[in-house]
């Protein structure tokens, strides 16, 4: 394989009536959702979204969403995809580094600031083969399906293996999200190791529930498993109580999960609910979680959208228990075999790649591509390990200051600009603290006369759900380094609080 198109037509010939799409309805098969993606190529390119034009896709998992990725890799497009809860204001800072020649939205309105320069097209009814131009009113018909005939004359096919395939972005933790360059190669040797790795097989079908523009169920749900040559589904939502039936009713084999839904499922489901399912391999292995469910085997790992999506792995049995402190999920385990790694004496993991396209090419900005390797080709993580008495990688934290909330990084730099202009609030800073899940809760850290509750949650209500503090703290001052007067944010824990407002029981 030379690039994502060939792997695409290559599993709709070999299997064209394998599921690919959304579970809990008419699911598309293969061979639907490529005619569909065949049916918009020339007025993909026709608009500007077509070979070699960048491309941004932002919307919610459907399977609108999933043709138009299929479109794209079809037409030899390399394409961002790009986090559809982002306020405007942030993704045109963001888009402003792309300079994408296009924005394909599916599923979510979009303003006026947002890539003001690219064609904007409105990708949300493409299950049905309706691509129309957002903004305008003009009507862009696509003719539904298109046969099957043309896979063989897709642009994508002639794509090199190190061209440019796409985008992914970085949570934006300290700062304005990073646009990771992937070529094709990058994501085809991901998708390899993990259908290796999990053996994964035409018996299986892969639910990936999570949102698309994550590299953990688009790298590993739907490139690795069209890899493997599985059926692949995904999530419009994702429903504790829904879950397991759907799981049941699918005949899933194999689940692409993370942290979040699997503190969720243990807390909100039980045995009796997800009795009778034939799920045999979970990503995200937690030992509860294997025991609670009567899943085989569970896969821990280590990896970064730009060390490759994934560098580390190690698979686990339904019983078996960790003897380090970490626990079984931040157990990175044996390196991939085409990554060397290292953990530095500071403790900082570092990755290199044995051969060219592993891992992720660098930063796209708008003066260039930044490549922060060493001369030696080394890349450092940003993330603390250490190596086990195996040899073997355990991965302990992010180095970075970084916040987590319902699986989703929060950008602090943004959100603090947010909540600066607020009357009243002479200066300000985020942190976080524990919530009942195993991600993290936002605490606003302000100074002033008192906390302007009100304000606060107004300015609270046009921010995403995971951008919203929970609580606030008004302090004396806020730590702040005496050289660059950045913000010391291990040092808020201990600071003597003036007053204490819990935002989640005060009137919104």
């Amino acid at each position: 394989m030379r690039n994502l198109a060939e792997l695409v037509c290559d599993r709709v010939q070999r299997r064209p009536g394998a599921r690919f799409g959304m579970a809990g309805g008419a699911t598309p098969t293969r061979a639907q959702a490529a005619e569909l993606a065949l049916g918009s190529l020339g007025a993909l390119q026709e608009a500007g979204a077509g070979h070699r034009q960048r491309v941004a896709l932002i919307g919610t998992t459907s399977n609108s969403y999933l043709v138009a990725w299929l479109a794209l890799v079809l037409a030899g497009a390399e394409t961002a995809l790009v986090n559809p809860d982002y306020p405007d204001e942030l993704l045109a800072e963001m888009l402003d580094q792309l300079a994408p020649d296009a924005v394909v939205w599916s599923g979510r309105a979009h303003g006026p600031s947002v890539a003001p320069g690219a064609v904007h097209l409105d990708a949300s009814r493409m299950d049905r083969g309706d691509l129309a131009s957002a903004g305008d009113g003009r009507r862009i018909i696509t003719g539904a399906r298109a046969g099957l005939d043309g896979l063989a004359d897709a642009p994508g096919l002639g794509r090199d293996r190190f061209d440019v395939a796409g985008w992914m972005h970085t949570s934006g933790t300290t700062g304005l999200p990073k646009f990771c360059e992937q070529t094709h190669e990058y994501f085809l040797r991901l998708g390899r190791f993990i259908a290796d790795s999990m053996c994964f097989s035409e018996a299986d079908t892969v639910l990936a529930p999570l949102p698309m523009f994550h590299i953990n169920p688009l790298g590993y749900g739907v490139i690795g498993g069209l890899t493997g040559g599985t059926e692949v589904l995904g999530l419009e939502r994702f429903s504790a109580s829904g879950f397991w039936p759907l799981v049941r009713d699918t005949g899933a084999t194999v689940l692409i999960l993370h942290a979040p839904p699997v503190e969720i499922l243990k807390r909100a489901t039980g045995a009796a609910d997800a009795a009778g399912h034939r799920v045999s391999r979970v990503f995200f292995a937690d030992p509860d979680f294997l025991e609670a469910f009567d899943v085989p085997l569970g896969f821990s790992a280590y990896g970064s959208t730009e060390a490759g999506g994934l560098c580390h792995i190690w698979a686990w049995r339904r019983g078996e228990r960790p003897d380090h402190p970490e626990g079984m999920s931040r157990y990175g385990g044996r390196a991939r075999h085409e990554v060397q790694w290292r953990v530095d004496s500071g403790g900082e993991i570092e990755v290199r790649a044995d051969r060219a396209g592993v891992l992720f090419s660098g930063y796209r900005r708008a003066d260039g591509l930044v490549r922060p390797f060493d001369e030696d080709g080394w890349f450092a993580t940003g993330d603390l390990g250490r190596v086990d008495d195996a040899g073997n990688l355990v991965f302990i934290e992010r180095a970075s200051e970084s916040i987590r909330v319902k699986g989703e990084f929060v950008p602090i730099g943004y959100v603090e600009q947010r909540f600066a202009s607020v009357d009243g609030v002479t200066d300000v800073a985020v942190w976080r603290r524990n919530s009942e899940l195993v991600d993290d809760e936002i605490v606003l850290y302000l100074v002033g006369p008192s906390i302007p509750t009100e304000a606060i949650a107004a300015v609270s209500r046009q921010l995403p759900p995971f951008m919203q503090p929970a609580a606030a703290a008004r302090l004396a001052e806020i730590p702040r380094d005496s050289g660059v007067g950045k913000v010391r944010r291990r040092l808020l824990d201990d600071a003597t609080v003036l007053e204490w407002v819990d935002l989640a029981e005060a009137p919104r």
